[in-house]
This record gives C-alpha cells, structure tokens and sequence, in this order.
C-alpha cells in the first residue's frame, strides 16, 4: 500500500510523521495475521492520511476520520484528533470515568481503527464495497471492531474498552438503541448525531464478542463458518436472529 500525505503543511506531515511510521509498522503485522488467519488477499491501494476535518468534509461526508472502500483507507492520524471525537460521543454530558478515558488513549486505539479498516478487505465477508452493504452489515462492523481490538490490544486494554463502551450503551441506549441492529446501515450514517451513529458501532461489537466467546468458546472461524451457511441457505431470517442476538 502506498502513504499518501494530504495535509495542508509541511509542518503537518513532520508533526505526524513519528506516528504514521509507527502506525505503518504495527499494520504490517496485523496484515500478516489477517493473511494467514482470515484470508485478507486484495489489499486497498493506499492510506491518505489527513486531517479529521478533511477526512470529514473533503473525502467524505461520514462523521468519523476514517473509512474505506475498495481502492484506499483514509484516516486521520492524531492522537488529539480522535480523543475530541470520542469526547463528542457523550453529548456533553459529564462522565469522569469516559472523559479520563478518552483524554488518555494512545496511538494503540488510533491503531484499533486503522486495523478496523484494513479488516473490511478480508474476503470472509460476504458483501463487496460496491454492494448496498445494507444487509446485516452489524455483522461485518462488528467483526472489525472485534477483530482489530481483540488482535491488537493487551487483554486489560480490550477489557477496558469493552466496559467503556457498556457504560456509554446503558447512557444512550434508551435514547438512540432502539433500532433493530439489522438496520445498521440503512440511513443509520446520515444521523445528524454522532453518537446515533456510533451507537450502532458499540452493539454491533458487543453482539460479536458474545457470539464468539459466550457461544462458540472463542472460535472465530467458527463463527464466519455458520455466517456462510446462514447466506447459502438463502438467508431465510435476519442474521440477528439467526445468530440469537435479535434482542441486544
């Protein structure tokens, strides 16, 4: 993959240059692990990294500095950049244990999202990047944020993040959790609040770490095994229900 630079200095790129180097290094052995482990064998042409507000305005429209399709990964690679984002999740609302949180993330989580990229090219997934990726995507965005946190962070790291994302469910759940997971995707990105957005992101990974840990013993191939088999028998009932998670 190439590094694209679209920054608007040369300051900016000296300013990010230590990171993306980093963020390079660990991505080559998160690649390795996706190629031998999950089938990852058509890789985007390039990372173009920027800035939050030209990763939002400029190469897209989605409220996240980050995203993907067939031909690239964009993403910011700052550190303050996505603290404020995490810190807009909670709506102003006053949380010391989240606010100390995300003030304090490292270039490990920045690395979580990249890695969560880079985990859509796997061609375990059933629907392609020029599909409506309307159908069941909970379970292909669930399997990146999984995926990249479970691979990638140590073990208290994951577990912190997982009981960070509880907290933020039980304050959002009521307001913005209402929705079937099967909907994700259908006008879930065009929500004019983040968190309705992100919300969407946090049950989607929950639901997969319980489908992989509570139910098949931690055996992901296992998982994607019966994924395949729930699109081969035709997809009869919702992924949500197939897999039993209709009610998270």
């Amino acid at each position: 993959m190439k590094n694209i630079f679209a920054f608007e200095s040369i300051e900016e790129i000296q300013a990010y240059s230590a990171d993306i180097e980093q963020l390079n290094k660990k991505l080559n052995a998160y690649q390795a692990i996706l190629e031998e482990e999950f089938g990852l064998d058509d890789l985007p042409k390039a990372i173009v990294w920027t800035s939050k507000e030209n990763a939002t305005t400029i190469f897209s429209n989605l409220p996240v500095p980050a995203f993907t399709n067939e031909v690239r990964i964009c993403m910011s690679p700052s550190v303050q950049d996505w603290r404020a984002f995490h810190l807009t999740q909670l709506e102003g609302q006053r949380n010391e244990r989240i606010e100390k949180y995300y003030n304090e993330i490292t270039l490990d989580h920045v690395f979580c999202v990249l890695a969560h990229e880079l985990t859509h090219h796997i061609q375990l997934f059933l629907d392609d990047f020029d599909d409506g990726r309307e159908n069941s995507i909970w379970f292909e965005e669930g399997m990146c944020e999984y995926l990249s946190q479970k691979l990638t962070l140590s073990a208290a790291q994951y577990e912190e993040l997982v009981a960070i994302e509880g907290e933020l469910l039980e304050l959002f759940t009521e307001k913005y959790g209402q929705h079937s997971l099967d909907e994700f995707g259908k006008g879930s990105y065009e929500a004019e609040s983040l968190t309705a957005v992100m919300i969407y992101y946090w049950r989607s990974s929950k639901a997969i770490k319980h489908i992989v840990e509570d139910c098949h013993g931690g055996d992901i191939h296992k998982v994607f095994a019966l994924y395949h088999e729930w699109d081969k028998a035709g997809r009869k009932v919702p992924l949500t229900e197939y897999f039993g998670v209709n009610k998270l």
